[in-house]
């Protein structure tokens, strides 16, 4: 796991700690899955003049905790206990403001694309880590961009594959694949 600091977190509210973890999807410009652009977009320093589809992105402050690309490695932006600009106007079971709360995991993928196996396997494994670290996250506070802010995202979208995501998340940690270097 390599570490890419983000201008773009800040503190969580006194006292809270994670108790949801929201899955994204992310392509930029759209459908292309190349790491670099999306990285750039959460260190703020993306070029949104270098492609017409990202003029909408200038100057826009965004992070995620935690990126998996396509082959299923990983890019931490902030540290865990730290609060990531990824979730926006949001809300999980009558509580706003997700961000204060939540872990974004962004996946490098689009609506229409199927996932691949190592980002599955890799999503599992960073979930199962999280788990034992926050004990207040179960399996069933983990959830897509789409429930929490419904009408206004998509993500990580029909492409995503919950039913086996879940099967992977139910395995006892050592048939996943080991989590190293995760900040919290």
């Amino acid at each position: 796991m390599t570490l890419h600091p983000s201008p773009h977190h800040d503190a969580r509210p006194e006292g809270v700690e994670p108790e949801l973890i929201v899955l994204h999807a992310i392509s930029l410009p759209p459908g292309e899955f190349a790491v670099d652009r999306v990285r750039e977009l959460f260190l703020g320093t993306l070029d949104c003049t270098c492609d017409s589809r990202l003029a909408d992105l200038a100057g826009l402050r965004v992070s995620s905790h935690l990126l998996i690309d396509r082959k299923g490695a990983v890019l931490q932006f902030v540290p865990l206990m730290q609060r990531a600009w990824h979730a926006g106007v949001s809300c999980w079971r009558g509580r706003s403001a997700c961000n204060d709360f939540s872990i974004g995991i962004e996946l490098i993928g689009d609506e229409s694309t199927p996932f691949t196996a190592a980002q599955y396997l890799a999503c599992a494994a960073l979930c199962h880590a999280i788990m034992g670290a926050f004990p207040a996250i179960a399996p069933d506070a983990i959830t897509g961009h789409q429930d929490i802010a419904p009408g206004r995202k998509w993500d990580p979208g029909s492409a995503w594959r919950w039913a086996r995501f879940r099967r992977l998340l139910s395995q006892e940690g050592d048939s996943l694949p080991p989590v190293h270097g995760l900040r919290y």
